[in-house]
């Protein structure tokens, strides 16, 4: 009996251990493995995936793949792979024993998300960031094994879940970046995340006070807690966090003064605490912290002055204290003792000398100080700060030369100097500055002439000299700097005539000249220009004024030039001329007499030549008398994303002068009629056929056109939507790029709403307003990666034949990578259009969604206003905003910005759409709407529509603008309003 016993004990006890004998890779849960891999495999595309062969070897050799010892698999990293697709739900129902799940970072293959996740118990690491996914959150609560939870960068909407507070084990939780929840409050007890090590709840809905109790989270090493509605006094308990490496609190509501307190966080690197209502002095234990590397408090109250103590720092690398009240002097020996990296401390009430150390440690990249009262000279160890990219010292009341070698620094893109009373010529150092890309000497004492080398500096893109005392003629160089989009020179001494290359920069967007002693006539050949701003008045040029300049609306920009005329059939079709006098016949002899002396003695001296040189050579040079390039025989490659019924041939022979319709800053546009009767738009980027001797300059251009060419096709050739531009195909070669687009036979909305060929009422103004923010909706939020168009204006925006708009000129997007993305959106040289720049982007370069909206708001002005983004009567250096923000603090006053032209009785729905706008255009980036949210609000004020303007949506929006009204007030900061570090600190 005893022994039948025994063997019943063995035979189950061999039963329950017998999976111990079935080899791994044939166990029930290793099967299980393999069916899900192969699931995946089916459901998923993307070349990451060709090593899965399920029939050549096990999963646990796959990549992305971790297994344990009995080949069960604990760890799935498919993160950065560009996956597409569908994952699976219930991935631990097959995979068990999983203990890391990483699906975030460049794959689209997740809408919401996968529910199914919470049932992993086992879980220790779930990373979903950058997946931007939607929908709810489940509650977590069942994942107690839960180290790491990474959902930054999604839109998740809904109530945020406060079941993280019960995953005792967390060491890491992410939600940076999730703008859609509801608001929420911080509760008491997340104080019981005693393991927590990081904790990120940026920009996603938190409001109320911070709670008391965070102060026993010792555990902390990086606290962030910006871009919420946070309120209340900073809580001293945070002084017990004493490993926190990284305390951020910025773009908060928080008041109240600075706790001392906050010096004993010893370890503390980076504390940031900006755009809040703090008030009271900045505490001296902060300056004296042994690890500090950065500390910003700009765009708060505070007042006093800097501590002493901070130029005893040994570590600091950055110091943004930008517009507070702060009074006194600077540190003398600040930046002596540390390798600074930034310093701003504009729009404050400081005073006395600069630091003369500030890059002594030779790493200053952004030098800030505008709108003080600093005094005395620019120290001379400024001209040898190689490493400076911006540097700003507007509005101050500093004076002497402007030390030698500054105006020429290798990588510096912004030098402002502006309303100052500095005296001295504009050295030649000039033609060194090749990373030039922003200008501004204004208001000062500059005398001298313009140093021809200054079109030496190609990259420029905005030049403001005005008010100064410069003399001699504007040189003809300047030609060369085809970037240019902004050029003020008034109010100097300039003599001669205007230059004829000046026409060559058809990128040219706001031209200034008046005040000044220019002669001679007005160069034809700028009425290939038409910029949205010109001013020739007040200086003493003679002659006919050109006719596409006064169809163009400019004839105010004339005034002042007592030998300007028009002739007779212009007069008398254009009554806005009636102050000129007619051109006179015996002029227009003596003018036809002079055409005749110069071509004879320019015949003279060809034949002269050819001769000479027939002579010395003993053979002609052929002359080409067409451009090469356009031959219809030459090898291009061709790509088409739609079908199309034309070739390259037929292109080609279209492409004459007759045909031209326009040259924007990349290139010259055709519009061409097809045998098919169908029309289409031709747009032939600008390129130069490299010589024998072609300098670095020249190669350099050659790769930024093939680089506009491929990010013009990439991104467009992907994109299907009813408000973008269409790309039918392209043609490239070495020498030419062609893209070839749909043609829009009414224009581009600059030219419908400031050339004055056609009377658009409201209804089809708000028809384009909410096309073209669909258009940008899609962009920003309906494609697998965000595109930023960077450079949205009227003129980029085309209108079909019913006025419906298409956004084109992709030539300067930008596709926001998942991976990197703080720095993959940065550019060296700001990109753009003067006017409709967001001026935290003008600030850093850093592009984000929130540009576009900022530009969109400022067409939206322009649709409202009937109002050009730069006028005389905005004032100096002042746009559409400042205009309109100093207008619509009543109702009265917002009436008055409404364009008169508009016919119908639709003020009430353009007062709210102003709004609307004016909401785009805060100073504050994460204040602005989304462009699905302005997508929402247009559509509520539909003019077809019985309008209710105490509609929620109306109320709310009302509200908003009540409360931020003076966010547009102009302070004076230009475009820097924002500082270096606007929505996302540098670090």
């Amino acid at each position: 009996m005893a022994s039948k016993f025994t063997l019943l004990i063995l035979f189950i006890l061999f039963f329950l251990l017998s999976d111990f004998f079935i080899p791994s890779d044939q166990s029930p849960t290793n099967s299980k493995q393999t069916e899900f891999f192969a699931v995946l495999k089916k459901s998923l595309s993307g070349d990451a995936l060709s090593d899965w062969n399920l029939t050549k070897k096990p999963v646990c050799n796959f990549s992305g793949v971790a297994c344990d010892d009995r080949g069960l698999v604990v760890g799935l990293d498919l993160s950065g792979r560009s996956l597409s697709g569908h994952f699976p739900p219930d991935v631990c129902k097959y995979i068990p024993a999983l203990r890391v799940l990483r699906l975030g970072g460049s794959n689209n293959f997740l809408d919401e998300f996968p529910h199914g996740v919470t049932n992993c118990s086992v879980l220790e690491e779930l990373n979903l960031s950058f997946l931007y996914l939607q929908g709810t959150l489940p509650d977590f609560s069942a994942m107690k094994s839960l180290r790491i939870l990474d959902l930054s960068y999604n839109a998740f909407r809904g109530n945020f879940p406060i079941s993280v507070t019960n995953l005792t084990n967390l060491e890491i939780l992410n939600f940076n970046e999730n703008g859609n929840f509801n608001l929420w409050k911080l509760p008491e007890n997340i104080s019981g995340l005693t393991k927590l090590k990081t904790m990120v709840l940026t920009t996603c809905m938190v409001y109320g006070p911070i709670p008391r109790s965070i102060g026993n989270m010792t555990s902390l090493v990086d606290l962030e807690l910006s871009g919420n509605f946070l309120v209340g006094r900073i809580p001293a308990q945070l002084g017990l966090l004493k490993n926190v490496r990284q305390l951020e609190l910025y773009y908060n509501q928080l008041f109240g003064e600075i706790p001392g307190e906050l010096g004993n966080m010893t370890a503390l690197v980076d504390v940031d605490m900006s755009v809040n209502q703090l008030k009271g002095t900045i505490p001296e234990t902060i300056c004296r912290l042994p690890n500090l590397k950065v500390l910003q408090l700009y765009n708060n109250s505070l007042s006093g002055e800097i501590p002493a103590a901070i130029e005893e720092s040994t570590t600091l690398t950055m110091l943004s204290l930008y517009d507070n009240f702060l009074t006194g002097q600077v540190p003398r020996n600040l930046g002596r003792l540390s390798p600074m990296l930034v310093l701003d401390l504009s729009e404050n009430n400081l005073s006395g000398p600069l630091p003369t150390d500030i890059c002594r440690g030779g790493r200053l990249l952004y030098f800030l100080i505008l709108d003080n009262s600093f005094s005395g000279e620019l120290p001379q160890s400024y001209g040898e700060c190689q490493s400076l990219l911006r540097f700003r010292v507007s509005n101050n009341r500093l004076e002497g030369s402007i030390p030698k070698g500054l105006l020429g620094l290798p990588h510096v893109s912004i030098l402002d100097l502006a309303n100052n009373n500095f005296s001295g010529p504009i050295g030649d150092s000039i033609a060194n500055a090749r990373n030039l890309s922003e200008l501004f000497i204004q208001s000062n004492k500059i005398s001298g002439v313009l140093p021809s080398g200054i079109s030496r500096a190609t990259k420029l893109v905005k030049i403001d000299l005005s008010k100064n005392l410069i003399s001699g003629p504007i040189p003809s160089e300047i030609g060369n700097l085809k970037r240019l989009n902004l050029l003020l020179l008034q109010g100097n001494k300039l003599s001669s005539s205007i230059p004829d290359s000046l026409s060559l920069i058809k990128s040219l967007n706001v031209l200034d000249l008046s005040n000044n002693l220019l002669t001679g006539n007005i160069p034809e050949s700028l009425c290939e220009l038409l910029p949205n701003s010109i001013n020739f008045s007040n200086n003493m040029l003679a002659g006919p004024i050109p006719l596409s300049l006064i169809k163009g609306g400019l004839v105010e920009s004339f005034s002042g030039n007592p030998n300007l005329c028009v002739s007779t059939e212009v007069k008398s079709s254009h009554k806005a001329i009636s102050n000129f006098p007619l051109c006179s016949k015996p002029y227009n002899r003596k003018k036809l007499n002079s055409i005749w002396a110069i071509s004879i003695s320019l015949m003279i001296f060809i034949v002269g030549a050819v001769l000479f040189l027939k002579r010395r050579f003993g053979k002609e040079k052929k002359v080409i008398e067409h451009d090469e390039t356009f031959s219809p025989n030459s090898s291009y490659e061709m790509k088409s994303f739609h079908r199309i019924s034309f070739d390259q041939r037929e292109i080609m022979e279209a492409m004459v002068e007759k045909n031209i319709i326009g040259h924007g800053a990349s290139g010259t546009v055709y519009k061409i009629e097809l045998k098919t009767n169908e029309v289409v738009a031709v747009k032939r980027l600008w390129s130069k056929k490299l010589e024998k001797n072609y300098s670095p300059s020249d190669y350099d251009d050659q790769l930024i056109l093939h680089k506009t060419l491929k990010t013009e096709v990439e991104i467009l050739g992907c994109i299907r939507h009813k408000n973008i531009v269409k790309l039918f195909c392209y043609f490239s070669s070495l020498d030419c790029n062609l893209l070839v687009y749909e043609y829009m036979p009414n224009g581009n909305l600059w030219d419908a709403l400031h050339k004055g060929w056609v009377s658009l009422d409201w209804p089809t103004r708000h028809q384009i307003a909410l096309g073209i923010a669909q258009g940008l909706a899609y962009l920003h939020h309906d494609l697998p990666r965000p595109i930023i168009h960077r450079d949205i204006k009227s003129t980029n925006i085309l209108l079909d034949v019913n006025y419906q708009p298409k956004v084109a000129d992709f030539g300067i997007a930008k596709v926001l990578q998942c991976l990197g993305a703080q720095d993959s959106a940065t550019t060296t040289v700001v990109a753009g259009t003067y006017g409709y720049l967001a001026p935290e982007y003008a600030y850093t370069s850093k592009a984000t969604t929130k540009c576009d909206v900022y530009s969109f708001g400022v067409v939206l002005m322009e649709l409202i206003t009937g109002r050009n983004t730069v006028e005389d009567e905005f004032g100096d250096n002042k746009n559409i905003i400042h205009w309109v923000s100093k207008k619509v603090d009543t109702r009265e006053g917002a009436i008055e910005v409404l364009d008169k032209r508009v016919p119908g009785s639709f003020k009430d729905e353009m007062v709210w759409v102003l709004r609307v706008a004016i909401r785009c255009t805060y100073k504050n980036p994460v204040l602005r709407p989304t462009m699905k949210e302005v997508v929402r609000l247009l559509i509520d004020a539909d003019p077809c529509k019985p309008f209710n303007s105490s509609s929620k949506s109306s109320q709310k929006i009302n509200d908003n603008i009540n409360d931020n009204i003076t966010m547009n007030k102009d302070t004076g900061h230009d475009s820097d309003v924002e500082g270096p570090l606007s929505s996302q600190p540098v670090h």
